[in-house]
């Protein structure tokens, strides 16, 4: 089941939670969740997002909001693994281009560790090890949420498109769950449902809107 705003959101796909009790949509009834996607390798997530969602549960815990971090993996499937998951959880540690960044921009403490602790649950995105043909429909369901008037497009721009996911799909080593089921861009993305388990956005890199959004769901009854 593939999510669309407006409708009932599919739980999220999570192989393993290794910070928090174990979680998910169908089990935060009255409440408003913001789920923060990343990649641990990646020096945006942790330069802005990741301190934007810590913002946004220090302010709103109280009003029934739920944030929940959800590691995934859409690239360099060497260092965005469980394992670096868990130790960024247990000690702070980053690793990669998220090391470098944080590091020149003088954000790490001297122990190489972030200055800050996540304080939300936080569980890796359910990868599958990928195999096997791939088909005309996955293609297209890869296709239909970014570029909805795809079919009126000529048929040229179609091809193209169709042979650039088909490569994209083809080095791919693994198939995430919750990256895919979401359609999401890339990383940070957020996620936000309403206290009814409704999906109310997904949204790719800054958003600046979601606390105004998340104002006006806690204040609906």
């Amino acid at each position: 089941m593939s999510a669309t705003i407006g409708e009932k959101a599919p739980n999220l796909g999570v192989s393993e939670w290794i910070q928090g009790a174990p979680t998910n949509f169908d089990q935060e009834k009255d409440h408003v969740v913001l789920v923060d996607v990343f990649q641990v390798n990646c020096p945006g997530c942790f330069m802005n997002a990741i301190p934007e969602a810590i913002n946004i549960y220090n302010k709103y815990k109280d009003d029934g909001v739920r944030v929940l971090g959800i590691a995934t993996a859409f690239e360099d499937f060497d260092k965005n693994t469980l394992d670096n998951l868990r130790m960024l959880a247990e000690t702070g540690e980053v690793i990669g281009e998220t090391k470098k960044a944080l590091a020149m921009y003088g954000q790490l403490q001297d122990d190489n560790k972030l200055k800050y602790k996540i304080p939300f649950p936080l569980g890796m995105d359910n990868l599958t090890k990928t195999s096997g043909e791939i088909s005309k429909e996955k293609i297209m369901q890869f296709i239909y949420p970014q570029i909805p008037e795809f079919d009126s497009q000529p048929e040229d721009y179609r091809n193209q498109i169709i042979h650039r996911v088909k490569d994209y799909m083809k080095s791919k080593e693994f198939s995430a769950e919750t990256f895919e089921k979401f359609a999401l861009q890339g990383t940070p993305s957020t996620i936000l449902v309403d206290r009814k388990g409704i999906l109310r956005d997904v949204s790719f890199g800054q958003s600046g809107h979601v606390e105004s959004m998340i104002q006006k769901l806690i204040n609906k009854n």
